[in-house]
């Protein structure tokens, strides 16, 4: 059984702008972004990375892979099929705003 498709609109747990900045890094790509990377791109501190990528694992928009490479622990992320949709289904949202705010102003 597939997960339901969700209707286009704002999403209260992708919204705020380190969430969607860090679906929108992991949806270019299907692979694992470690930690670093990830908190490099969006420009925040590991405590802001830790408490926003949290509030994505727990509503099943992100998973995340903790190992070590050497002797360091490491952790890695990606978009869930789930997440994948719902932060399409955000940026459509995103998309159809502003292209009808672009429409008003030329009218």
């Amino acid at each position: 059984m597939s997960a339901p498709v969700p209707k286009a609109g704002l999403d209260p747990v992708i919204h705020p702008l380190a969430r969607l900045s860090i679906c929108g890094l992991l949806a270019a790509g299907a692979d694992w972004v470690d930690f670093a990377t990830v908190r490099e791109s969006v420009g925040v501190s590991d405590s802001v990375l830790s408490k926003h990528s949290k509030a994505l694992e727990e509503a099943g928009y992100l998973e995340v892979r903790k190992g070590a490479v050497g002797r360091r622990p490491r952790t890695w992320f990606r978009l869930t099929g789930q997440g994948r949709l719902a932060f399409g289904a955000h940026v459509a949202w995103l998309q159809n705003a502003a292209q009808n705010a672009a429409q008003s102003v030329e009218t």
